[in-house]
């Protein structure tokens, strides 16, 4: 087992000697065990559920002679390559079985890096981060396109990588990165990369905080013209000092102060480049003005600013960046203005699943009524309400983990009102909206940023923010 050594393996090579194991049958294991049969490999698919969605898929691929195993016990059967979803953890069994047994393990990225086209294949520009990577690669994808370039955003954004390099016609591609993605990366080289910002997330996954960032890190590895990093983070910023990049590669910052040199910032009220011009000691090129990023909160403008930046690296004039940014069209519950009622604004940011993502949030707003909780994945909330809980009017709290939530108040906060919503089902985002609205003064936003994943009452983090936004609505009728 995994005796025929495939390290060297690429688009070229023969894979009909190949016998390849794909773990999952997401959106990644399908588009791979695609891929891999109509390049002539054995194919074999595992997958321990066994629900309707799985067997749809299982009955396609058994067309093109790929054998599907569901409801599997996670053994590790004969092959000689073994590629798994991002949903399997570093930890899990069949990986452990397959690296003891001298199984090359692949992930999605590793094995659509090297099923890129011999000749002309796209570069690929790479957004990582805890938070902000979706928001980041659209707005990247919408400056390569305002510049006139073949261009898509693939990866962890809904858009297989592996399909997309398999149908390659593009100048480039904006790859978004999920953490879970990177531990089985190795040659993977992109033009440019930047991890946006590092907090605590996936720590389920990963075992560790340390484990988590590590992981992260491998996003600069082999990065060929620059390596961009958040200035404001210092975790990012020793990534990027202990990366090993391909030699000439720069180290080009963001930052949402002026600006030093090699870096992209703000001076009053314009993005400005420091790193891509000649003469940059001297001088700063105006890229987009605040007003050109909707919405405009900070961590935005951070965001766009990390576009900006890999985007610069490609070549994209100035007026491309702010005509990209312009075009640009948000993904859906990330701080989406819902409706203002009596005066008060309504805000969905059910995106924000994490502690550092709704504090980032939290920031934007002088005055909030916020709701929150869900599945807390192990999360202390202590550093977000000892810095923002001067700026709750009330909290809202739902879901399994809403107590953790609650001590974290009690705690750091006490003079917040806080109420507590018991039940459990869909239609209880009425009872917290309508919560909400009682705390609410007018000025005042009211923030669905819950700091945790959705999976306890909610089919994902988009039905949760449909719900809200459903929930306000019937409030502003209400009032009509």
């Amino acid at each position: 087992m995994g005796a025929f050594v495939i390290q060297g393996f690429n688009r070229e090579s023969d894979w009909s000697r190949i016998h390849a194991t794909v773990a999952g049958l997401g959106i990644a294991g399908f588009a791979a065990a695609d891929a891999l049969a109509q390049l002539g490999a054995k194919v074999r698919v595992v997958d321990a559920q066994d629900g309707q969605k799985q067997r749809e898929k299982a009955a396609i691929l058994d067309v093109i002679g790929v054998e599907v195993i569901l409801g599997h016990d996670g053994s590790l059967l004969e092959t000689d390559l073994l590629i798994v979803s991002p949903g399997l953890r570093p930890s899990d069994p069949l990986i452990l079985q397959a690296q003891s047994a001298g199984v090359p393990v692949w992930g999605e990225l590793e094995l659509a890096w090297r099923l890129r086209a011999a000749e002309g294949a796209a570069p690929w520009l790479v957004v990582t981060g805890t938070n902000g990577k979706t928001t980041t690669t659209l707005m990247l994808e919408s400056m390569l396109k305002a510049a006139g370039l073949r261009a898509v955003a693939a990866g962890n954004i809904g858009h297989s990588l592996v399909s997309v390099v398999m149908h390659d016609d593009l100048d480039v591609i904006a790859v978004e990165v999920g953490a879970p993605q990177l531990p089985f990366v190795e040659s993977m080289s992109p033009l440019a990369s930047v991890c946006l910002n590092i907090a605590d997330d996936h720590i389920d996954h990963f075992g560790t905080f340390e484990n988590y960032v590590l992981a992260k890190a491998k996003i600069y590895e082999r990065t060929q013209v620059a390596a961009v990093f958040n200035a404001d983070d210092h975790a990012t910023i020793r990534m990027v000092e202990n990366a090993n990049v391909i030699e000439g590669c720069r180290a080009v910052g963001f930052t949402l102060s002026i600006p030093d040199v090699s870096m992209l910032g703000v001076v009053e009220e314009f993005l400005v480049d420091r790193a891509f011009l000649d003469d940059r000691q001297r001088s700063a090129q105006e890229l987009a003005s605040k007003d050109d990023v909707q919405p405009n909160a900070p961590h935005n403008i951070a965001n766009a600013l990390a576009a900006a930046a890999l985007a610069r690296a490609f070549g994209v004039s100035a007026s491309a960046i702010k005509l990209g940014l312009e075009q640009f069209e948000p993904a859906g519950h990330r701080i989406a203005n819902v409706a203002t009622i009596d005066e008060v604004t309504y805000i969905d940011d059910s995106k924000a699943t994490n502690a550092h993502a709704a504090l980032t949030s939290l920031r934007a707003y002088p005055s909030v009524v916020w709701i929150a909780g869900g599945m807390a994945k192990g999360q202390d909330f202590s550093t977000l309400i000892a810095e923002v809980g001067h700026k709750m009017r009330g909290v809202v709290l739902l879901g399994v983990d809403r107590g953790v939530i609650a001590d974290g108040l009690s705690r750091h906060a006490p003079q917040v009102p806080v109420k507590v919503i018991e039940r459990n089902d869909t239609e209880a985002m009425v009872e917290v909206v309508a919560a909400a609205r009682d705390f609410a003064q007018p000025g005042d936003t009211v923030l669905l940023a819950p700091g945790c994943a959705s999976w306890d009452m909610f089919r994902d983090y988009a039905q949760r923010g449909e719900l809200f936004a459903d929930a306000v609505r019937k409030l502003g009728l209400g009032r009509s």
